[in-house]
């Protein structure tokens, strides 16, 4: 039973998606039609830029362009400016969750370094903000921007024309937060990168990764059907290095697999379809968001996506809808483990911060999407 619960506590969308998909199996009988339900292209190429980030990571890759860039800081202002900026544009290239996991490290590093864990909670808070709102500009932003994205048709042009604008909006309000670290002013010393010596191997194995990355990109512009890529990723990792093949997020593509059966289920049941239909269209903004607070923002993509006639407004609901609640992008429980694992006994602060930060956010976001 602890097990179980420790099993629930670690991936507890994963457990629901799979719960609501034997649900509704009930309803819909398991039939050939299942296969059908499951958007393979979405989760093949989800699963080859999860391998290529992986790989940078693995090779050092955002912590030396990190550190390049905090070489140049001097002021403390100087110095959040280019931890928020990291995670934004990051964000745009890297995941959302990926930004985190390589960039909140650094800050915690950087900021007691400089003797300013003063301003630690809200600096986590602001790169978790900035990861998640950046990473809505790119299909290859977050999970549910490339389900969209491909659900949509669009082509990169006009997905990142189309959001832009709220991309823009963001980066001025994480400009004006600056204005609110205390003590922005004052003078600090990054210390510098220690040399290390060069490795050969590392350095070949960022060009096979640059390589990797490049054609995901042009399967994403639809140049290159999925499965070469997917099929180069699973060759050409296996040889320069087998080990990142099991550091995917595999529990994420398991509940994008769980959720894309639950709602072609779902979509079979007329009452509960025309339902969702009814709620959701001209509505996807506020639904999203509204449903992004109970079950995060990637399951709300899912859940919706096949109830409206407005793909892309339902896109703006579900990436500003990451904001508000810690739950409301799974990304931001990543930057609040990371912080409380290192400061345990600011828990309670940490989630005042990110949750008064994160509603003032959500406000100002959904106002001007109003007047957009």
């Amino acid at each position: 039973m602890g097990k179980m619960l420790r099993i629930i506590k670690k991936d507890t969308v994963l457990v629901i998606s799979w719960v609501l998909a034997v649900v509704s199996a009930f309803f819909v009988m398991p039939d050939k039609t299942y296969a059908e339900y499951i958007d393979w292209r979405s989760l093949g190429i989800l699963w080859s830029l999860m391998i290529i980030t992986q790989g940078y990571m693995d090779n050092g890759v955002f912590e030396k362009i990190g550190h390049s860039l905090l070489l140049r800081t001097r002021k403390v202002w100087q110095l959040v400016l280019a931890l928020i900026t990291m995670c934004f544009f990051g964000g745009m290239v890297i995941t959302n969750d990926v930004a985190l996991i390589t960039f909140v490290p650094f800050a915690i590093i950087m900021l007691k370094n400089c003797e300013r864990e003063d301003i630690m909670i809200p600096v986590v808070v602001l790169q978790t903000i900035a990861a998640n709102l950046g990473s809505m500009m790119t299909p290859i932003g977050n999970p549910q921007n490339l389900y969209l994205y491909e659900l949509s048709g669009m082509s990169i042009g006009q997905f990142i024309l189309w959001m832009l604008p709220f991309t823009m909006i963001a980066a001025a309000l994480l400009l004006v937060s600056l204005l609110f670290i205390r003590d922005k002013g004052a003078e600090i010393s990054v210390p510098a990168d220690k040399k290390v010596r060069k490795d050969t191997r590392k350095r070949i194995n960022i060009i096979i990764f640059t390589l990797l990355f490049v054609v995901a990109l042009l399967v994403v512009s639809r140049w290159i059907p999925w499965y070469v890529l997917a099929c180069m990723t699973v060759v050409i990792v296996f040889v320069a290095d087998r080990r990142i093949l099991l550091k995917a997020d595999y529990g994420l593509l398991l509940t994008f697999v769980g959720f894309f059966i639950f709602t072609g289920n779902i979509g079979r049941i007329p009452v509960v379809s025309n339902f969702l239909a009814n709620v959701v269209n001209g509505r996807e903004v506020i639904v999203g968001i509204l449903t992004s607070q109970c079950i995060s923002n990637v399951p709300a993509a899912l859940l919706l996506s096949g109830y409206t006639d407005s793909i892309r407004m339902l896109l703006v609901g579900v990436n500003i809808g990451g904001l508000g609640t810690l739950i409301a992008s799974m990304a931001s429980l990543i930057s609040y483990k990371l912080y409380v694992n290192e400061v345990p006994g600011n828990k309670g602060k940490y989630f005042v911060t990110f949750t008064f930060y994160n509603l003032v956010y959500l406000i100002i976001m959904f106002g001007c999407t109003l007047l957009l």
